[in-house]
C-alpha cells in the first residue's frame, strides 16, 4: 500500500493543476445536477416486515381516505369564552368547507360533529380540527403546506381578538437541515487548533479548504440520491458533521507529516510522497474502518438506517480520496511558503525528485531509530503514564467502568413534535394538544384489519371499539368504522399517555397481546399501525439489531487490526478500548438526558427517551473514529519497532512522534461535533453529544493514556503473531518497510 500511494503522491504533487481542476469540476457539476434534480427530503419511517408497516400497508388499499398523513387545527377561544359560541363555531365551519380547495385532501373532522368526541376540549375552551390528506407526506407538493398556513393566518384574523390558532401534525414533520453560528464555530476551532498545529495559516486554511471540499461533494452527492430512495433530514447533516471531522483530520495528518520530512532536508515533492505512502496509509486504513463500520448499519434492515448509512461512509470514502490527491496537490501550490519561519532552512534541502537514502538515513516515517526522543509535554506524559503501567490501566478500567450505569438507564424512542424547537408550528401545536386535550391526542393508535361478512358492521365495530376503550391506558376511542365495502374495520384508539412514552408501548403491546382474542371472539383479524406504532416498532428493531451490529463490527476490527499490525494483542486491546469508549458515550447521553446533567447548559428541553438509532450510529461512527485514532498512534509505534527492534522504546518514540497530530485531531473532532450540540435538533443533538465524549474519552483516555500503558506492559509479546497466521494474512505495509527497502535499494 506504502508503495502505491507513494507513486500516487508523487503524481498528483506534479499534476496538482490537473487534480485541483477535476476536483472543482466535480464539485460543481454535482452541485448543479442537485440543485436542478433533488426531489426534497423525506422525514417518513418505513421499517418492512413488521406488524405496524404491513398493516399501514394494507389500510392505504382498504381505507385510502385514512392511510395519507394528517394535520391538526388548534382553536383557542379567547380567555373566558368557549368555542362552542356562535361566532367562533361559523368562523371554524367556514374553514373547514374552504379546506378541499387545497388539494390533496381526503377529509377534514369537524369538531361540532356529535358522532365523532373528542373535537371539544373538556372546558370547551379549545377545538381540534383533524385534516386527512390522500397521500404521504413526501407525496404531497410544498405548495399544500403553504396553503395550509394562509388557512391559518385566514381563520386567525377572523376570530374574536384573543383567540389563538396553531396546526401542526405529521404534515409539518419535515424540517430542511440548516448550519448556523454554532456550526461554523466548530469550523473556526479547526482553523485555530490547525494553525497552531503547523504554525502556519496558510496550512491551516489548505487543510480546512480540502475538507470543505469533500463536505460539498458528499452532500451534492446525497440530495442527488433523492432521485433514487427517500433521504431523511438526518442524514445530510450527519454526512456534513462526519465529512468535516475526518476531512480535516486526514488532510492534517498528512500535511504534518509533510512538514516533518521537510524539517529532515527532503525534497518537496519527495516529501508529499513520502507523506502519502506513510500517513496517505494509515489515512486509507483508517477511513476504510469508519466506511465497512458504517456500511454495516444494513444489518439493522431499516431502509432509512441504511441510506444513512451509505450516505455518511460515502462523505468518508471522499475524504480519503482527497486526503491522497487533492492534499498533496494544494502541498505542491504552497510550495516554500507553507512553513515561512523555515524558509532559509529549506534553501538548503535538495529539490531532487528521490531523496536517496542509505541504510543510516532517516525512515519514510521521519524518525531515526537512534535518534534522541524530543523533549517536551508528550514524553514526560508518555513516561508518567508508562512508569507504573499496572496501576495506569487498573485506574483507567475502573474509571470507565462507571460509565455504565447511566448508560444502562438510557431510553430510546422516535422523536415527535415535543422535541422540537420553542416556537415551531409543530412543537406549539403538539403542546397545545397537550394541554387542552391530554397527551395522548397527539399520537392516537390506528387498531384495523379485516373483518367478517355480517348483517350489521357497525355494530360489530361499536363492540370491538367498547372492548378497546375498557383496556388500561386508553383515554378514548374516538372512531370505529367498517369501510365502504364492509371487509375492513379501523378503530382509532386515543392513550391517556404521550406518543414516545413506555406507558404507550405497554398499551400497544396489550392491544396485540388479544389478536387471537379478537380472532376467536370476533373473527377480526386486527393489527396495530399508525405513526406512533411504527415509531414503537423501529425503536424494537434497532434495539435488537444493536448487539449483531457491535459483534459485527468488533469483528471486523480484531480482523483488519491484525493484518495491519501482525499481531494478536494490539487488535483485542483496541477492540476492549472501543467498548470503554462506547459505554462513555452511552454514559455521557444517559447522564444529560435521563438524569438532567448540564442539561440547560446543553440546550436540551426535554429529557427522557433519545432517538431510537443514536444507539446503532453512535456505535458505528466511534467504532471508525476509535480505529482512526488506534492506527495513527499505533501505527507510528510499530513503525518505529519495526525500524528500530526496541519495544519499550519504540512506545514512547512512536507516541511522542504522533502525539501531537492526535491530540490536534481529536480536539479538531470534539470542536465539530460539540457545535452541533447546542442548537440543533432533537435527532442529531444526543448523537453529536455521544460522538463529542466519545471521541474525548477514546482519544485521551483510552488511546493516549491506557493504550502506552499496555504496550509497554506487554512489550515484544505486543507485536507477536503466529507464523502461520502471518504467512495467511495479506499485508499492508502501512509502517513503510518495504518502501524503505525500495528507497534503499535506489540508492
Amino acid at each position: 500500500m506504502s508503495s502505491l500511494l507513494y507513486v500516487i503522491g508523487r503524481w498528483a504533487f506534479r499534476k496538482r493543476k490537473l487534480v485541483a481542476s477535476l476536483w472543482i469540476i466535480i464539485l460543481l457539476a454535482l452541485g448543479c445536477g442537485a440543485a436542478k434534480f433533488n426531489t426534497g427530503i423525506d422525514n417518513s419511517f418505513t421499517i418492512p416486515g413488521t406488524e405496524a408497516q404491513e398493516a399501514l400497508d394494507v389500510l392505504s388499499r382498504t381505507f385510502p381516505q385514512m392511510s395519507g398523513t394528517s394535520a391538526q387545527f388548534v382553536i383557542v377561544a379567547p380567555p373566558g369564552r368557549s368555542v362552542r359560541e356562535a361566532d367562533i363555531a361559523t368562523t371554524v365551519t367556514r374553514t373547514l368547507t374552504s379546506l378541499p380547495s387545497i388539494g390533496h385532501i381526503a377529509g377534514a373532522t369537524s369538531p361540532y360533529d356529535t358522532m365523532l368526541p373528542g373535537g371539544i376540549s373538556g372546558d370547551g375552551s379549545t377545538a381540534l380540527v383533524s385534516v386527512q390528506f390522500d397521500d404521504k407526506l413526501s407525496a404531497l407538493p410544498p405548495s399544500t403546506r403553504t396553503a395550509m398556513d394562509s388557512e391559518r393566518e385566514r381563520l386567525q384574523a377572523n376570530l374574536p381578538v384573543g383567540s389563538q390558532v396553531a396546526v401542526g401534525g405529521e404534515l409539518y414533520s419535515q424540517s430542511l437541515p440548516q448550519l448556523g453560528v454554532a456550526e461554523l464555530s466548530g469550523v473556526l476551532a479547526a482553523l485555530i487548533v490547525l494553525s497552531l498545529t503547523f504554525g502556519s495559516l496558510l496550512a491551516a486554511g489548505l487543510s480546512l479548504v480540502t475538507a470543505l471540499l469533500g463536505v460539498g461533494i458528499s452532500v451534492a452527492l446525497i440530495y442527488l440520491s433523492t432521485l433514487l430512495v427517500p433521504i431523511s433530514s438526518t442524514t445530510p447533516l450527519l454526512a456534513i458533521m462526519l465529512g468535516l471531522a475526518v476531512g480535516i483530520d486526514y488532510s492534517l495528518f498528512i500535511v504534518s507529516r509533510y512538514q516533518g520530512h521537510l524539517k529532515a532536508r527532503v525534497g518537496q515533492e519527495e516529501a508529499a510522497a513520502r507523506s502519502v505512502a506513510t500517513s496517505g496509509s494509515a489515512v486509507v486504513f483508517a477511513g476504510t474502518t469508519v466506511i465497512v463500520a458504517l456500511a454495516c448499519l444494513a444489518v439493522a434492515r431499516i431502509p432509512f438506517l441504511t441510506t444513512m448509512g451509505i450516505s455518511a461512509s460515502i462523505s468518508v470514502a471522499i475524504a480519503v480520496l482527497l486526503s491522497i490527491t487533492l492534499t498533496p496537490a494544494v502541498l505542491g501550490f504552497a510550495g516554500r511558503r507553507l512553513h515561512r519561519r523555515r524558509r532559509a532552512h529549506l534553501q538548503q534541502a535538495r529539490p531532487a525528485r528521490l531523496h536517496r537514502a542509505g541504510p543510516a538515513a532517516t525512515p519514510p516515517g521521519g524518525q531515526s531509530a537512534t535518534a534522541e526522543i524530543p523533549r517536551g509535554f508528550f514524553r514526560n506524559w508518555v513516561r508518567a503514564v508508562t512508569r507504573h503501567p499496572v496501576v495506569t490501566v487498573v485506574v483507567i478500567v475502573g474509571g470507565l467502568l462507571v460509565t455504565i450505569i447511566p448508560a444502562s438507564q438510557l431510553k430510546l424512542a422516535l422523536p415527535d413534535a415535543g422535541d422540537r424547537a420553542q416556537g415551531d408550528p409543530a412543537k406549539v401545536t403538539y403542546d397545545l394538544i397537550s394541554q387542552h386535550f391530554g397527551p395522548g391526542d397527539n399520537g392516537p393508535l390506528i387498531v384495523t384489519g379485516s373483518i367478517p361478512r355480517t348483517a350489521d358492521p357497525v355494530a360489530l365495530m361499536t363492540r370491538l371499539g367498547t372492548e378497546i376503550h375498557a383496556l388500561p391506558g386508553v383515554a378514548a376511542v374516538t372512531l370505529a368504522s367498517p369501510n365502504a365495502t364492509a371487509d375492513t374495520g379501523i378503530i382509532q384508539v386515543i392513550p391517556t399517555s404521550a406518543p414516545a412514552s413506555a406507558e404507550t408501548e405497554t398499551l400497544v403491546k396489550e392491544i396485540r397481546t388479544r389478536h387471537q382474542y379478537f380472532v376467536d371472539s370476533y373473527g377480526a383479524n386486527l393489527a396495530v399501525t399508525g405513526e406512533t406504532t411504527i415509531g414503537i416498532d423501529v425503536s424494537a428493531r434497532l434495539g435488537g439489531a444493536l448487539v449483531p451490529f457491535g459483534l459485527l463490527v468488533v469483528g471486523i476490527s480484531l480482523i483488519l487490526l491484525t493484518m495491519l499490525f501482525r499481531s494478536v494483542a494490539v487488535p483485542i486491546k483496541a477492540a476492549l478500548g472501543y467498548i470503554f469508549s462506547v459505554s462513555a458515550a452511552f454514559g455521557a447521553v444517559g447522564a444529560v438526558y435521563e438524569w438532567g446533567w448540564f442539561a440547560d447548559a446543553l440546550n436540551v428541553t426535554t429529557l427522557g427517551p433519545v432517538i431510537s438509532f443514536m444507539p446503532i450510529i453512535l456505535t458505528g461512527v466511534l467504532f471508525g473514529l476509535a480505529m482512526d485514532y488506534e492506527v495513527f498512534l499505533v501505527s507510528r509505534i510499530r513503525e518505529d519497532y519495526v525500524h528500530g527492534g526496541d519495544a519499550r522504546r519504540a512506545v514512547e518514540s512512536g507516541f511522542v512522534g504522533s502525539a501531537r497530530v492526535v491530540t490536534a485531531a481529536a480536539i479538531i473532532m470534539i470542536s465539530v461535533f460539540a457545535a452541533f450540540v447546542p442548537e440543533h435538533d432533537a435527532a442529531l443533538k444526543p448523537i453529536a453529544l455521544g460522538l463529542a465524549v466519545g471521541v474525548f474519552v477514546d482519544a485521551f483516555i483510552v488511546r493516549m493514556t491506557l493504550v502506552p500503558a499496555i504496550l509497554t506492559l506487554l512489550g515484544n509479546t505486543a507485536w507477536w503473531i503466529p507464523r502461520w497466521l502471518d504467512r495467511v494474512l495479506p499485508s499492508f505495509d502501512v509502517e513503510g518497510a518495504r518502501l524503505q527497502k525500495k528507497l534503499d535499494l535506489a540508492s
